[in-house]
């Protein structure tokens, strides 16, 4: 069996303000196309398929106009709810949907009631698991502990109880939208940490044949049979050295995994470059970076005169502009920014902590500070789901 794996279209999501649904139409375009010249026997999208819980009107046209689409090729399609997604409302009329082949899982309670396709060697059965908030999802799965491992191992144990009753031989797919240990982040993905953690390990999938996995942006491997397909797009520019793709998996009689890479379409190239005005501006081996979106940083000791305006005469296509002057580390005048680049949120409360009172938080501060970061985020998730 032929399946095409794709997740996190983020689909009404901008680019340093720049639209971006003319690109993810033709991603569309490009997806219905794969399907039809690869012989594509089931299409998977693993979360994230909007950029928020409550979408814009042309952000829901243009997911409307894909599930037609869809339909009309008469091809399955198995898609879960990201942690972007608002689960209850992506889902809804997902009965009627589902009559015409696009199969949407987006209740955790459900999580162990497969899609069941059947090609020349027998079943496959897919496994829809959408985002599971911990908070959220505690009591549905009767875990003691809220946490991202916790509440997507008892999810499994369902999956696996469901397929030990199916028949011998019955190959199986998972789709999950979550954070799994050895993935690379990039800028761009929503924090899901939860009690200081936020990766789950790759064996908590054990017992399938091919994990089907959204939340990264970036393509990767993480065992032959557990796979991030990335986003279409690129939404940060942490991912101007990603290659945009999709997985066409081709899932063997016997459960073996064979995948490459499908390349999607580029709406524009990236660029990050960094240094002083006037050698940016000078130059001649940054002429290939004219026609691309384009991330500045300066590195003038003084912040130059009407920078950005100056910068794109050159580079017209250039979005984000960062001061970062050749300072040394101890120097006071190093910005705010530069202190915080690589922190979480929850180390930067703690180093708050330390400077207003002169000593670190001890071992139940900490635990404090780590509570209350996750009630904000579980408080956000749920008004999103409301």
């Amino acid at each position: 069996m032929r399946l095409l794996h794709t997740s996190d279209w983020h689909l009404g999501r901008s680019f340093h303000r720049v639209g971006l649904l003319d690109a993810q139409a033709a991603f569309v375009d490009h997806l219905v196309a794969t399907v039809r010249a690869e012989g594509v026997d089931a299409v998977l999208v693993a979360g994230d398929v909007y950029d928020r819980a409550l979408p814009s009107l042309p952000a829901v046209e243009l997911f409307d106009r894909t599930l037609h689409r869809l339909a009309g090729l008469g091809v399955p399609t198995v898609m879960i709810s990201g942690n972007h997604d608002s689960g209850r409302r992506l889902g809804v009329a997902s009965g009627l949907i589902d009559r015409a082949g696009i199969h949407l899982r987006t209740d955790p309670a459900g999580c162990a009631t497969p899609v069941v396709l059947t090609d020349a060697h027998g079943p496959v059965a897919l496994y829809g698991l959408p985002y599971l908030e911990p908070a959220l999802v505690r009591e549905e799965f009767a875990v003691e502990r809220a946490g991202h491992t916790e509440v997507l191992s008892a999810a499994m144990e369902r999956v696996r109880a469901d397929l030990a009753g199916r028949p011998a031989g019955t190959r199986s797919v998972v789709l999950a939208h979550a954070f799994v240990a050895g993935g690379a982040p990039s800028d761009s993905e929503r924090d899901i940490t939860v009690g200081g953690v936020a990766a789950v390990p790759a064996g908590v999938f054990d017992g399938v044949d091919y994990v089907a996995l959204g939340h990264l942006h970036g393509a990767q491997t993480i065992t032959e049979r557990v796979r991030y397909s990335g986003s279409p797009l690129a939404y940060s520019f942490s991912e101007a050295d990603h290659r945009k793709s999709m997985w066409l998996v081709d899932l063997g009689p016997d459960g073996s995994v064979a995948a490459e890479r499908v390349d999607c379409p580029v709406p524009r190239r990236l660029a990050r470059i960094r240094g002083r005005i006037d050698d940016l501006l000078d130059d001649p081996a940054l002429a290939r970076h004219e026609d691309a979106w384009v991330e500045i940083t300066l590195t003038d000791a003084f912040r130059p005169h009407d920078a950005m305006a100056r910068l794109r005469d050159r580079f017209p296509h250039a979005l984000a502009l960062a001061f970062e002057p050749e300072r040394a580390d101890e120097d006071p005048l190093a910005s705010y920014a530069e202190r915080l680049r690589g922190r979480s949120d929850r180390q930067i409360a703690e180093d708050f902590v330390a400077h207003v009172r002169g000593t670190a938080p001890d071992t139940a501060e900490r635990a404090v500070l780590r509570d209350a970061l996750d009630a904000v985020r579980t408080d956000a998730a749920r008004a999103e789901t409301d």
